[in-house]
């Protein structure tokens, strides 16, 4: 594993990127893209302790495949809502249960969906020797083979077939059996531990569960700041005070945990250069927008993540995250979800340059250096061309030899872009 996250005295063990952010004091190549979330939700289909990796365009073209329902189906809008503003999606099946079964075959997936499943057999009418079997899910023909007898039937993406079973003439037979589990803090953990190997920009939880939410908010607090794993995770109702986290405030119709599907979606496909203040909600569940202009005033200072109804719209207050505490290194820039999209794109760009380029392939010497100083500049020049920070200039960066050989010293000043969110007017009337 190469080594990542923060330092605070250069004695790290393992050779890695280690970087540190802070508020600068007051005296009183191209960057990579965004676009991927991550979620473990309940779902009646879907395959069973793995991680299933989907993109957009894949969610619409395989979800009856993947999921067991049409794209279209209710069953699915949370995941059209996280689609709405990101590219790519790493879900995990938290309720996994028992696959439902018949004579003639198994369910691939566990799960109830797998109860909705029948095989219809007939007798072939151009070969009396030979059965037309059927695999239906609901009223949908989704599987259709001519065999002779069972040991010719290819499983399909719904079921196993018996190869031993006796083919004969039914109309429908069900496969019964299906069932859902409960999710545990166990199936949950087994999803965090899966997912430390991939790389991700937003982490959904679902969970309304205190020890639940506190497991996620552990798990980024270690990944961010000592393996160097930058993403933000989405949380419902809970005073974080950690920039690393998305605190959302308004609970759904449908339930209290509904929006986090858009938020984590909304968090994860933000550019640099953007924020998600004032950004439209556009998705299925009913939002409860019923707060005054005292509360909306509260929840920013409380670091909630908002809704608000302007006019017939439902829009994003603030673009912020749950960080409450300021200290002279994390001052209020560090609030905003701009500057942690910033600096983490800035840390996962400038480790990934020297973990593929430098470690074990360049000496620490003055051009070795120098080497570094100008792919990062390069890095921070396209930063500043794309109007995610401002005012930089390559004397901003510092290369410098560290405390042995082995290691070198980086300093970088850098001035962050906000987004318009205030206009302060004065009219002259003559």
């Amino acid at each position: 594993m190469i080594g990542g996250g923060t330092f605070t005295s250069q004695n790290k063990k393992l050779p890695g990127a280690y970087i540190n952010f802070a508020s600068a004091k007051n005296s009183s190549s191209g960057y990579g893209e965004r676009g991927i979330a991550a979620l473990a939700l309940d779902l009646n289909w879907g395959e069973d302790g793995k991680i299933i990796e989907i993109t957009a365009k894949n969610f619409v073209k395989n979800a009856l495949k993947v999921f067991g329902y049409e794209y279209s189906d209710d069953n699915l809008k949370g995941i059209r809502d996280l689609f709405k503003n990101t590219e790519k999606a790493f879900l995990y099946r938290l309720n996994s249960g028992n696959k439902a079964s018949c004579t003639y075959g198994q369910a691939k997936c566990s799960g109830t969906r797998g109860n909705d499943l029948k095989i219809v057999i007939a007798v072939n009418v151009d070969d009396n020797t030979k059965f037309d079997v059927s695999t239906y899910l609901g009223t949908k023909e989704v599987d259709s083979q001519t065999v002779s007898s069972a040991a010719g039937l290819v499983d399909n993406d719904f079921i196993v077939f018996t190869k031993t079973a006796t083919l004969a003439v039914t109309a429908g037979t069900a496969l019964t059996g299906g069932t859902n589990a409960n999710a545990t803090g166990t199936t949950y953990q087994n999803f965090l531990d899966l997912l430390e190997s991939y790389q991700f920009n937003a982490l959904g939880c679902l969970s309304t569960e205190a020890s639940i939410i506190n497991m996620y908010i552990a798990y980024t607090k270690r990944l961010r700041d000592t393996l160097g794993i930058k993403f933000q995770t989405v949380v419902y109702n809970t005073a974080a005070d950690y920039e690393g986290v998305v605190n959302v405030k308004n609970t759904t119709t449908e339930s209290n945990t509904g929006l986090i599907y858009w938020v984590t979606g909304a968090i994860a496909g933000c550019e640099i250069n953007k924020s998600n203040t004032n950004k439209v909600y556009d998705g299925e569940f009913t939002i409860n927008t019923n707060y005054t202009q005292e509360q909306l005033k509260t929840s920013i200072d409380d670091g909630e993540f908002i809704l608000h109804k302007v006019g017939d719209e439902v829009r994003v207050l603030v673009d912020n995250n749950s960080l409450t505490t300021v200290t002279e290194e994390k001052n209020e820039v560090f609030k905003l979800n701009q500057t942690i999209r910033v600096i983490d794109q800035i840390a996962i760009d400038i480790a990934t340059t020297f973990n593929t380029t430098y470690i074990g392939k360049v000496p620490n010497n003055e051009s070795g250096r120098i080497s570094l100083w100008n792919d990062i500049t390069t890095l921070f020049r396209e930063y500043q061309k794309s109007q995610a920070i401002e005012n930089f200039e390559d004397s901003d960066v510092s290369v410098e030899a560290g405390e042995n050989k082995k290691s070198v010293l980086v300093d970088v000043a850098v001035e962050i872009v906000g987004a318009m969110e205030k206009l302060y007017m004065t009219v002259v009337v003559e």
